[in-house]
C-alpha cells in the first residue's frame, strides 16, 4: 500500500517527518557517503553563530550509561563561511535545510537570522535557546519566558523564513517557554535539547569533560523528551517536533502517537551514521501494515 509520509511544520513542508538533529549531522555532506540523504525529511545543520567559534578544550564528549555527554560548546564555521562553503552542496539535494542558530545577544539573533534570508537554499530556521545571555549575567534565554519571547521577536522580525524554537528541558516547566514563544510569533517548537549532567572519574577524582558539565543525549533522555513533547502538543496551537533519544522507527513512532508533527534524529548517528534513513522506512513499514494511507491518521493518537 502507497502511504503519503507528507507534513507541515508551520509553513515548512516536508516530504516525511524524519530530520536530523543539529550538531549530530555535520553539515549534511560529511555524511552522504552512508546513507541516501535524499530520502530525509529535513536536514538541521550544526547550530550556526554570527562569528567563528572553536568551542570548548578536550575531553568534551564522553559516554555514558545509555547515552553520552558532549561540552563540544557549539563550535561551527560561522554563517558567512556557511553560506560560502557549505550551503552550496545542500542546495543539490532534496531534503529541506533547517539552519540552527544561536547567539549570546538577542541582536545577535536578529543579525544571524538576517543574513540567512539573502541565502538561497535555506527553508527554515532553528533558534536555540539554550545559550547564555552575557548582557543579562549569563542567564540562558530557553530559562526564561520572557528572554525566550525577546529572542522569537527578534529572529521573526529579520527573517521571513519559517521559525522553529528549540526548547531547553533544564526547566521547571517547560511548557510555559513554549507558550512565551507562541505568541512571541514561532511556527514551531522542538524539544527537547540536551539535559546538562556530569561524570567524574574516581581514580583521579576529577571530572570527565574539561567543562567539568555537558549535554546529556541517547536513549538514556527518550521517556523526559516524551513526556514533554506530550504536554507541549497540549499546551500550544503550532507544531511540535519531537527531539531526544530516537533510536529506530519505534522510538520515532511514540513520539508522533503522542502529537509531534515531526521528529529529529540525533546521538543514533554516531552509532549508526545510516540510523534517520532506517526510520523513515520503518515508519513507512508500520503504516502500510496498520492499513494507515497518511501519517496524519496516526500522529496524536494516543489513548489516555
Amino acid at each position: 500500500m502507497k502511504v503519503q509520509t507528507g507534513v507541515d511544520i508551520g509553513g515548512l513542508t516536508l516530504k516525511n517527518p524524519v530530520m536530523t538533529s543539529s550538531g549530530t549531522f555535520g553539515y549534511g555532506e560529511e555524511y552522504a557517503d552512508y546513507l541516501d540523504i535524499n530520502r530525509l525529511g529535513a536536514i538541521v545543520v550544526k547550530g550556526l553563530s554570527l562569528k567563528p567559534k572553536e568551542g570548548n578544550p578536550p575531553p568534551r564528549i564522553m559516554e555514558t550509561a545509555s547515552g553520552m555527554l558532549n561540552a563540544v560548546g557549539l563550535q561551527n564555521v560561522g554563517v558567512e563561511a556557511f553560506i560560502e562553503k557549505k550551503l552550496p552542496y545542500l542546495r543539490t539535494i532534496d531534503p529541506a535545510v533547517v539552519v540552527n542558530i544561536f547567539g549570546n545577544s538577542v541582536e545577535e539573533y536578529g543579525r544571524i537570522a538576517e543574513i540567512l534570508n539573502d541565502a538561497n537554499g535555506v527553508d527554515a530556521l532553528e533558534v536555540n535557546i539554550s545559550c547564555p545571555n552575557v548582557k543579562e549575567g549569563g542567564v540562558a534565554f530557553g530559562s526564561d519566558p520572557l528572554l525566550a519571547g525577546e529572542v522569537t521577536r527578534a529572529v521573526k522580525s529579520a527573517s521571513r523564513l519559517p521559525v522553529i524554537v528549540k526548547l531547553t528541558p533544564n526547566v521547571t516547566d517547560i511548557t510555559e517557554i513554549a507558550r512565551s514563544v507562541e505568541i512571541a510569533g514561532a511556527d514551531a517548537v522542538s524539544l527537547i535539547n540536551t539535559l546538562t549532567g556530569m561524570s567524574i572519574d574516581i581514580e583521579k577524582r576529577i571530572p570527565h569533560l574539561k567543562n567539568i558539565t555537558g549535554g546529556l543525549s541517547g536513549p538514556a533522555i527518550k521517556p523526559v523528551a516524551l513526556r514533554m513533547v506530550w504536554e507541549t502538543v497540549k499546551a500550544v496551537s503550532i507544531p511540535v517536533i519531537g527531539v531526544g533519544g530516537i533510536m529506530s522507527a519505534s522510538d520515532a513512532l511514540e513520539f508522533l502517537i503522542a502529537g509531534a508533527r515531526a521528529i529529529q534524529i540525533g546521538t543514533a548517528h554516531f552509532i549508526d551514521p545510516s540510523a534517520a534513513a532506517h526510520v523513515v522506512d520503518g515508519i513507512e513499514e508500520y503504516l502500510s501494515e496498520h492499513g494507515l494511507e497518511d501519517i496524519r491518521d496516526l500522529i496524536g493518537t494516543l489513548r489516555t
